[in-house]
């Protein structure tokens, strides 16, 4: 029988920290299946199962957002597995994409590749594979723009993410999430800890009287129309913020029916469309139209977005002195480098026919 002392040298410091400190942990609660059927996951307590037969784009979405964190919790492996914990989740959209998975898999491979259990997946390797058959704690602590990620007590995970462009633009608060990937896999125990944020959205748009609030008619006769948390539009013509901006970042979610056309206008003289003063970011899905959404109308096409009629997207909007950027869904379509209108204005919201409606949510902005 070991002793107390040789079972203490046996354990990684690491993991003592961890076992002997849980202040200001909470449970992980709240949980909603999303995109799948309700017998994809099971909740015993603190068991979370994922079963066989759930699959992408089925995922298990937690209570509420975080910002930056500490997630401690266990997986377990027994044979195939093949799961994952996303981070900065979105509401709407692709998690992978717009916010990060770190992965769990089964396999102890003899070179960590980006699939490996502890990966940034799909695109950075942990620095050594550490997985055994059971259960396997997890530590995550994500303090933008450091993330850290330790397995069975050892770190596998240690970057800036600031230092990829590939993750550099991603969310920096969201839901965390469990993956569904047709494999049987299991977490426990998962709890989190809340670090202080560092984020300082405004919303222009997140609940009713918002819109006489922050918001007035600047251009035509559009029809908007507060729907709880909802802002829908129809009709023709232009809203406009109250407020005016320069270099920003924009984050709001966005749906249309079929062939739906509107936009999103930036540094504008508060007055509609005009090139000569403000620009504008298309939300026309229509893939070989002139300027798909997500282009900047009458200056450079965008790539054609992933998108379907009637579903909500992630929209977000980067500008910075001469520069800007759409990211849809988490995936870059548009960046462009040379804007010449370097003034502030307003953000406004385009309706454009009588019919092809166009709906909002979310809608928040932090100046740069």
């Amino acid at each position: 029988m070991l002793s107390r002392r040789t079972f203490l040298a046996a354990v990684p410091v690491a993991a003592l920290a961890q076992q002997a400190d849980e202040s200001g942990f909470q449970p992980v609660t709240g949980w909603t299946i999303v995109d799948g059927p309700d017998s994809a996951y099971t909740i015993s307590g603190s068991e979370v199962a994922v079963h066989s037969h759930a699959s992408f784009p089925c995922w298990l979405r937690s209570g509420r957002q975080f910002e930056n964190f500490e997630l401690r919790g266990e997986f377990f492996v027994k044979g195939w597995t093949d799961s994952g914990l996303y981070l900065h989740a979105p509401e709407f959209g692709r998690p992978s994409l717009a916010g990060f998975q770190i992965k769990v898999f089964h396999e102890k491979e003899a070179k960590p590749t980006p699939y490996s259990v502890g990966a940034l997946f799909p695109l950075i390797a942990p620095s050594k594979i550490n997985v055994q058959p059971g259960w396997n704690p997890i530590r995550v602590v994500f303090d933008w723009p450091k993330l850290q990620v330790s397995v069975n007590g050892e770190v596998v995970q240690d970057l800036d993410v600031t230092a990829n462009p590939d993750l550099a633009p991603r969310l920096r608060s969201g839901y965390l999430g469990i993956v569904a990937a047709s494999a049987e896999c299991k977490f426990r125990n998962l709890r989190v800890k809340e670090l202080p944020g560092k984020q300082k959205w405004q919303p222009l748009y997140s609940q009713p009287g918002d819109l006489a609030a922050k918001w007035a008619v600047s251009e035509g006769k559009p029809n908007f129309t507060e729907l709880g948390d909802i802002l829908r539009a129809d009709g023709a013509g232009h809203l406009a913020s109250k407020e005016q901006f320069r270099d920003f970042q924009l984050q709001l979610y966005i749906r249309g029916c079929p062939q739906h056309n509107g936009g999103v206008l930036f540094r504008s003289g508060g007055r509609g469309t005009n090139p000569s003063k403000g620009y504008e970011i298309q939300l026309h899905n229509v893939e070989e139209a002139h300027f798909p959404t997500g282009s900047l109308y009458h200056f450079k096409r965008a790539r054609y977005p992933r998108i379907e009629d009637g579903k909500w997207f992630l929209f977000e909007l980067w500008v910075k002195d001469k520069q800007c950027r759409v990211r849809i869904d988490g995936d870059t379509v548009l960046e462009y480098a040379t804007l010449e209108n370097l003034e502030e204005g307003f953000i406004e919201l385009q309706a454009h026919r009588q019919g092809f409606w166009l709906e909002f949510k979310d809608i928040l902005i932090q100046r740069l």
